[in-house]
């Protein structure tokens, strides 16, 4: 092989192997999480007509069916909604808002605005691990490492990718559906848990409207 094919072969498969690092995730739809055996098993339940909303507050908690994520900046509610056997209802996340401590409320946001601060509680940056095995060590001016700025945190893209999968998954499904339904909301609030007094899941749908007071967890 010539010198100037080499280098065409090189960059192609450089290229190639970009794009699969940067390639988009395969077509992922929202599937909501499996509705619990009745709205009694939920924090609050309320009878909208002929429908039923109940709803749990996870807070920063993202609970998939797969895994547990958590986010900082985010807080969360499980909601499910039933209905007579065969009952239909165009269901969408944008019908629920949150009003936190008794402030404005909050709207729901699609799952894709959180991927950014999904973490997975069980991985560690490899930085991390590092620092911990050198924790009493000096650097070269003498200054103990420990006391410096902690390193930048790179989450795998994989790993990114697949968080971002399972709250998509997770998320309430939009469009017609037949009740029951249920599915993760996601309400942006950077606040500890700590500091929620009160939550009220406030619903405005084709059902009607209604108002849940769910539990703090902090």
């Amino acid at each position: 092989m010539s010198s100037g094919l080499r280098s065409v072969s090189l960059i192609l498969l450089a290229s190639a192997m970009v794009f699969a690092q940067t390639a988009p995730p395969r077509e992922v739809r929202a599937e909501g999480v499996p509705p619990r055996a009745t709205p009694g098993d939920y924090q609050a339940h309320k009878d909208v007509g002929k429908i039923t909303i109940a709803a749990d507050f996870a807070g920063h908690f993202v609970t998939t069916p797969e895994k547990m994520l958590t986010t900082d900046d985010w807080v969360v509610v499980e909601v499910a909604l039933y209905g007579p056997e065969g009952t239909k209802l165009q269901l969408s996340p944008d019908q629920f808002s949150l009003r936190i401590n008794g402030r404005k409320p909050i709207p729901s946001e699609p799952s894709v605005r959180v991927n950014s601060n999904l973490r997975d509680p069980d991985w560690q940056p490899p930085e991390q691990q590092g620092a911990k095995q050198s924790k009493t060590s000096i650097g070269g001016t003498g200054v103990n490492q420990e006391n410096g700025p902690p390193p930048p945190v790179h989450i795998p893209l994989e790993l990114q990718r697949s968080m971002a999968e399972k709250a998509l998954k997770a998320s309430l499904e939009e469009g017609e559906r037949q009740l029951p339904q249920a599915g993760l909301l996601y309400f942006r609030y950077g606040g500890k848990s700590k500091s929620i007094h009160t939550i009220e899941l406030i619903y405005n749908g084709p059902a009607g409207q209604a108002t849940l007071e769910l539990q703090p967890i902090g």
